[in-house]
């Protein structure tokens, strides 16, 4: 009775130091899985986005829209966005350039006869070509505040405004040119006489933003360019988007849902908490006194099975041969250096044995020769070593010694 409390306390512990270190990986996996779902809780919304409240978002702009009778509706597919982008709206385009080409006719089709009016922002060539065919983009410039020095009422009533990014130019007379950079402007507005819907060009979205809404005339500028019709369709364009790829070109990651990301994350954070547990720790090599002694015999048997057991038996008569070589080399006054050396190693064998001349190549074969074809061989290659060295000792044995003059 009186050991039962020590050994139970010995479990507990041994318990303890085996299972500290899963337990650890579990509350770290736990504490991960807690601190991701966190992060997905809330709405997260990107640049350019009406709901977002960011330095780079655009939540600013919707309420002031929605104050002078504008709605807006988020889209974040082009399907979406042509369904919605009836008479007397205006479409604005986040990010045109992302868009493919079968994206952009079907969104030029939908809205092509359809009265309002279209605002791209920052359109490269690709857009330009399906949205405003003729127009070529310039070089970008910085963006800095402008004055409009065009007849655009809505940039007149604005006045200066923080413009710059991409200009453009084109051949139509008709177009309105404002706030220019180097003889080009970074506004561009083409009217529609015969469809009634306009496009805008807008070579940098800057002054969208929640940061900049308030200064100079922004918000102005902003506000006659989307709020002219009472409904605003804010496209903003998604890689998520499933017209955005077409069906042949998909891989295997677009069709794994966007869960199962997360899911393979707190994996791979697991995988390397387990790794970092039960890595080895490298460091200086430590002496430690084996608990018991193991004869050389038994070391000796041992490498032989695991050679046989490898069929190692080029290994195992290189070993034997080297070793041979190694113990006659003093015995027949060759230099341990030269003992794996033919021609040298062999000439003094053939001498110290008074051999016939024709033991030359038998002698070779036997210490430097192939390896042996099957077990029976090598058994017969290790029964000739071992006769060779018997010959060589025994004649050391007899051989008449000289005493020097007392």
């Amino acid at each position: 009775m009186t050991t039962a409390a020590p050994r139970l306390s010995t479990t507990t512990h041994h318990l303890w130091s085996r299972s500290r270190g899963p337990l650890i990986a579990l509350l770290l996996l736990v504490i991960s899985g807690v601190v991701l779902a966190a992060l997905q809780s809330g709405e997260q919304h990107g640049r350019l986005d009406p709901r977002s409240a960011d330095r780079s978002g655009s939540r600013a702009l919707a309420r002031l829209l929605a104050a002078h009778g504008v709605s807006t509706q988020v889209v974040t597919t082009s399907e979406e966005a042509a369904a919605a982008a009836g008479p007397g709206t205006t479409l604005l385009i986040a990010a045109p350039d992302i868009l493919t080409e079968a994206q952009l006719t079907s969104l030029h089709t939908a809205t092509a006869h359809t009265p309002g009016r279209t605002v791209l922002l920052a359109p490269g060539p690709a857009s330009l070509e399906a949205f405003a065919s003729g127009v070529q983009a310039d070089p970008p410039v910085r963006n800095t505040t402008r004055r409009p020095t065009c007849s655009l009422p809505e940039a007149r009533r604005a006045g200066s405004a923080l413009l710059g990014g991409l200009r453009y130019a084109t051949p139509d007379a008709t177009a309105d040119h404002c706030y220019h950079s180097g003889g080009q402007p970074t506004l561009l507005r083409l009217p529609a006489p015969r469809s009634g819907r306009d496009t805008v060009l807008l070579g940098s979205p800057d002054f969208l933003y929640n940061q900049h809404l308030a200064e100079d005339g922004n918000a102005s500028l902003a506000l006659q360019l989307l709020g002219s019709r009472a409904h605003l369709i804010w496209y903003l364009p998604s890689v998520s988007d499933p017209s955005s790829v077409p069906d042949n070109d998909r891989g295997f990651l677009d069709l794994i849902p966007a869960g199962w990301r997360w899911a393979l994350l707190q994996l791979a954070l697991a995988a390397a908490c387990a790794a970092l547990w039960r890595a080895r720790r490298l460091g200086p090599l430590v002496l430690e006194k084996l608990p018991v002694t193991v004869p050389a015999a038994e070391t000796t048997e041992g490498h032989a099975r695991l050679y046989e057991q490898a069929a190692a038996r080029d290994r195992a008569s290189g070993v034997l041969r080297s070793a041979t070589r190694t113990r006659l080399a003093p015995l027949i006054g060759v230099r341990p250096a030269d003992a794996h050396t033919p021609d040298i190693l062999l000439p003094a064998v053939h001498a110290h044995l008074n051999s016939a001349p024709d033991a030359g190549a038998d002698l070779h074969a036997l210490l430097f020769g192939p390896d042996p074809a099957d077990d029976r061989a090598l058994v017969h290659l290790a029964d000739q070593l071992d006769l060779l060295e018997s010959s060589i000792v025994s004649q050391e044995r007899h051989a008449p010694r000289e005493h020097p003059d007392r």
